[in-house]
């Protein structure tokens, strides 16, 4: 699958777009669409939170960090071992897991709060009221898809494509 990247300038013109993907059996999960908050976005597809924003690249580097500094410590309390406590391997490795829950939980709460950086260059457009829609297509498709999208809509500027799109949002 490859996400193709759209910019239109109305609702309207969306709408159309994602009434001719569907014809063309593209599922509606595979349709996104962001907005800015003026606009609104009845009957389209809505980007889920984890496409508007920098969850899953940060809850994975959370994850990382924590893991790692719960191994650390897991093993610092191995090594020195506090006053008639005693530390074997089933200790680190709760206090490597404990470690890394926390990082992935500290980790999403910020990056629910940030914005996506792979939509970052599309931001000006987004702030002058146009849609951007992605669209997760099938390799084979992709060339298909965006000269039926042109052909029938000049008005939708094609904005490139990402070569694999994020496993789960």
């Amino acid at each position: 699958m490859r996400r193709v990247y759209f910019l239109l300038p109305t609702p309207q013109c969306a709408q159309s777009i994602v009434t001719e993907l569907l014809l063309q059996r593209i599922e509606w999960r595979h349709i996104h669409v962001v907005a800015n908050h003026n606009v609104v976005l009845d009957g389209l597809p809505a980007a889920t939170l984890a496409q508007r924003s920098d969850l899953l690249p940060s809850l994975a580097r959370g994850t990382a960090v924590g893991c790692a500094t719960g191994m650390l410590m897991g093993l610092i309390a191995l090594v020195f071992p506090p006053e008639g406590l005693p530390i074997a391997g089933g200790a680190v490795v709760t206090i490597t897991l404990s470690g890394a829950g926390m990082g992935a939980w500290a980790a999403s709460m910020i990056g629910v709060d940030v914005p996506n950086t792979r939509l970052k260059r599309f931001e000006e457009g987004i702030g002058r009221g146009e849609l951007l829609m992605m669209i997760d297509i099938p390799k084979d498709r992709v060339h298909e898809i965006e000269d039926l999208i042109k052909l029938h809509h000049a008005e939708a500027h094609l904005e490139g494509e990402d070569p694999t799109i994020p496993a789960f949002p």
